[in-house]
């Protein structure tokens, strides 16, 4: 099975797909606080604020998004990526 990259300027993720893979209790996690909007405005504060804005603004979303199977990864992380070989 090949780990697929999903391409979040041409194919963003829907709400359901961030509901379920965005851990509520790491929620920041997934959310990238580098981003400019983030100058301009606080963190968001929970999963439900961060999901909101990550559907509005799928530019805040870590990149990159790698899916394998029933896997999914947010960001660079290179552990992670070897977990999913």
């Amino acid at each position: 099975m090949d780990v697929e990259e999903i391409d979040i300027n041409r194919n963003p993720p829907p709400r359901e797909f961030l509901e379920k893979h965005v851990d509520a209790a790491n929620f920041l996690d997934y959310v990238s606080k580098r981003s400019p909007v983030f100058k301009t405005r606080p963190l968001p504060k929970s999963k439900k604020e961060a999901i909101d804005l990550m559907v509005e603004q799928p530019n805040l979303i870590r990149r990159p998004v790698l899916v394998k199977g029933g896997k999914v990864t947010f960001g660079f992380d290179k552990d992670a990526y070897e977990k999913m070989g």
